[in-house]
């Protein structure tokens, strides 16, 4: 059964049901009076609704994003297909993407995050790639309440559930817990593949009766206006909008994806373009391949596989059915794709044709259901820049003092740190994961960033995600900078040359100014430090409209970047490995109180003002501990993130057998705990000192010497402490399953 008797035209434009959908009176004028000279029918209007949708269109933030750098020698492929890809020499490419899945997540959290997980995996193996690892950026509320703990119990299993289903392992991420996320998490989700440069794919359409095929699964009336659902405000009313949310089949994607690498690696001279049926199922597949190349199509809908009855022409184009492929096959290829795919027990119809000019033609029941100018579902969205406001939250704290802790315990301040569940381990959520399927992980979940070796060369690929509500918040401009210095900071830890990065922009309403503005300027911060640090962005996603009953989650913009290790050899962990070892703090630290852990632990809130960045500086510094790092005399090495440096020291020891004397005479305890960016603390064998400290000059102090009494002692100008490492890592271990076991 339809969801909705289809009305005339001319209801359509009197009751005016495509508000509901997304469209404005305004861009519902447009269409009839400037686009097609008429009024579309119910189909019609239904395809423009979401394709026209933020979610698919990105017409609010097109403006923003052209200011990303997205070229580079190595970039060969940048925003516009399925995922980018970057050249790492040998003929070889990586390929990355993330995507969320924040309001399906939020309804239906393990279906949500499972078909978040496989649409982003699709995405990397319509390149022609085949996926290796995933990783996630997850966000939620305090874990003070059954509905959060629920939330956070069904994302992690819907991750762990369809990706060690499919056999790649789940090797990284972020997990941080914040009030503002309680009715809106954020799940975004990352996936890296490898791939021959000889097989490069690209979603075209072309060439006038070469076959349109769709392959995989049945549609369904599962996810039906799904993009529109993730291009609205969210509240509690919603949270029964099941329908919007697909339903994922992990085997299925498995026997689809081996069948397409099969088909690209294999039968080149069989396929023009590939791609996947995301964001608005077919419509969006069908018409995006068409567009990019410059082509018509036309499609029966009867010919679409379909698992549920009287399919009304609105829901199969509209349904995001998951664990489906559009291909474009050269007419006489029919038969032999439709054979490789049963030989995986997939289905393969021909449901259309690339046809001359730009008409895109709809046929079902014998009926001309759509006849459209492909472009006008492309091409001629209406842009909508925002009005762009500075937030009063911002002029208010620029003319307030900072906040700096008054430290009266250091030693059972740093345990409390240690327990914050944003710092604590997040062993009990990773270890539902596959991190070590396929068998070329080298550092899985828990270190600065995921390592996996290329196999056949020395090479390796280090890849992490990160981001920072809270500092973006605080300050959007300085808040996009750190977030891009920091997943770099965890590539260079690792001992990985940065080569590109991905994002997720995770906002709240963009026709509210201060959002935009955010928005904006958190972009602006991003695309400062890709340019200096020369990380263009090659793909990603932006997701607005992240709000519960009017509630704005802090600005989130995710960075998912992956790095080049040149000899697997070399790279390293976040562990100490040696007694006897010196260990430098590399770069210096400020009273960086603002947004920081022990602020909101302390206060219960964040405030304050970032201090500015040079991130010309920071880049020479990270550089130069890179060349330390290759050159072999560097043992260890982390990058210093959430609960600054006293955590950093303590999470060096974990699981090493060992501890630490520090010597801090020059700073105070409160300054142990400040959130300073583009710091590091790494360890140096004796042999190596010198050569350390002539490499990095000023931007090292040596802070102590790593030793085997197991206890971590630091020494401070106002105190002098030691913790027992393996209490430390008691109480770092315990905080989140003791929170995800307590009764209300």
């Amino acid at each position: 059964m339809a969801i909705k008797a289809e009305m005339s035209p001319k209801e359509i434009k009197e009751t005016k049901p495509y508000i509901e959908w997304g469209l404005t009176e305004k861009e519902f004028d447009f269409i009839s009076e400037q686009l097609l000279g008429r009024l579309p029918n119910y189909t019609e209007t239904g395809l423009f609704s979401v394709m026209w949708s933020e979610h698919c269109s990105y017409k609010k933030s097109k403006p923003v994003l052209r200011e990303f750098p997205n070229r580079s020698k190595r970039v060969l492929q940048g925003p516009g297909e399925g995922a980018g890809i970057v050249d790492i020499g040998d003929g070889q490419a990586v390929v990355f993407k993330a995507e969320s899945h924040n309001h399906p997540s939020a309804v239906e959290p393990y279906e949500g995050a499972a078909t978040g997980v496989g649409g982003i995996i699709r995405d990397i193996f319509s390149m022609g790639a085949r996926p290796i690892a995933m990783l996630d950026s997850l966000h939620f509320g305090e874990v003070d309440n059954a509905h959060t703990r629920y939330l956070i119990n069904e994302v992690v299993a819907g991750i762990g559930g369809y990706g060690n289903c499919m056999g790649i392992p789940t090797v990284g991420g972020e997990t941080t817990f914040d009030e503002c996320y309680t009715g809106n998490p954020l799940v975004n989700a990352m996936c890296v593949g490898i791939m021959d440069q000889n097989d490069m794919q690209k979603g075209r359409a072309k060439g006038v009766g070469n076959a349109v095929m769709y392959v995989g699964a049945k549609t369904g009336r599962d996810g039906i206006h799904g993009a529109t659902f993730a291009s609205a405000d969210f509240a509690d009313d919603k949270e029964t909008q099941r329908s919007a949310v697909q339903v994922g089949d992990p085997f299925m994607e498995k026997l689809l994806m081996e069948a397409c690498l099969e088909l690209t690696g294999q039968h080149k001279d069989w396929l023009v373009g590939i791609q996947d049926m995301g964001a608005a199922g077919i419509v969006s597949s069908s018409c995006e391949m068409a567009s990019k190349a410059g082509s018509g199509m036309e499609l029966i809908l009867d010919y679409v596989p379909q698992r549920e009855p009287e399919m009304s022409a609105y829901e199969i184009m509209l349904s995001e059915s998951q664990e489906r492929m559009l291909l474009c096959i050269r007419a006489g290829f029919e038969e032999e794709v439709r054979s490789l795919f049963k030989d995986y027990g997939l289905e393969a119809v021909v449901i259309g044709r690339v046809t001359e000019g730009n008409d895109y033609v709809l046929k079902h029941k014998g009926e001309i259901v759509t006849n459209i100018p492909v472009s006008s579902l492309t091409e001629d969205v209406l842009e909508e820049p925002s009005e762009e406001t500075n937030p009063e939250r911002i002029s208010v704290s620029e003319k307030l003092n900072n906040w700096v802790p008054d430290i009266l315990d250091a030693r059972e301040t740093l345990g409390k740190m240690l327990a914050q569940p944003t710092v604590a381990s997040k062993k009990i959520f990773t270890q539902t994961y596959d991190s070590q399927v396929r068998t070329s992980t080298v550092v899985g979940p828990g270190s600065d960033a995921a390592v996996l070796r290329i196999r056949g060369t020395k090479k390796g690929l280090a890849m992490t995600s990160d981001g920072n509500g809270r500092f973006v918040y605080l300050n959007p401009l300085i808040g996009g900078q750190i977030a891009v210095l920091e997943a770099a900071a965890n590539l260079i830890a690792s001992g990985a040359l940065p080569l590109a990065m991905t994002d997720c922009l995770n906002y709240g309403d963009p026709n509210d100014p201060e959002i935009y503005w955010e928005l904006h300027k958190s972009v602006l911060g991003m695309s400062e430090v890709c340019r200096v640090l020369n990380t263009p962005v090659i793909s990603g996603n932006v997701s607005l409209y992240n709000e519960n009953n009017g509630e704005a989650i802090y600005p989130t913009p995710m960075v998912g970047m992956v790095g080049l290790i040149k000899n697997i050899n070399g790279y390293l962990t976040n562990t100490f490995r040696k007694s006897g070892a010196k260990v430098f703090l590399v770069g210096e630290t400020f009273a960086d109180f603002a947004g920081s852990e022990i602020q909101k632990m302390m206060t219960g809130k964040i405030s304050g003002n970032l201090r500015s960045i040079n991130v010309n500086s920071e880049s020479e510094k990270f550089f130069k501990l890179l060349k330390a790092i290759e050159l072999g005399i560097v043992d260890s090495a982390h990058d210093l993130s959430e609960g600054g440096l006293a955590v950093g020291l303590a999470e060096s020891l974990f699981s090493s057998g060992l501890g630490l004397k520090a010597n801090l005479t020059t700073m105070s305890s409160a300054f142990l705990f400040s959130e300073t960016p583009g710091r590091f603390v790494v360890s140096v064998v004796p042999e190596n000192v010198e050569n350390f400290i002539e490499l990095m000059k000023d931007d090292c102090t040596e802070i102590g010497e790593v030793t085997t009494n197991r206890k971590l002692q630091i020494k401070c100008q106002d105190t002098e402490f030691d913790f027992s490492v393996e209490e430390a890592q008691k109480v770092w271990e315990e905080a989140i399953p003791c929170l995800m076991k307590s009764k209300d």
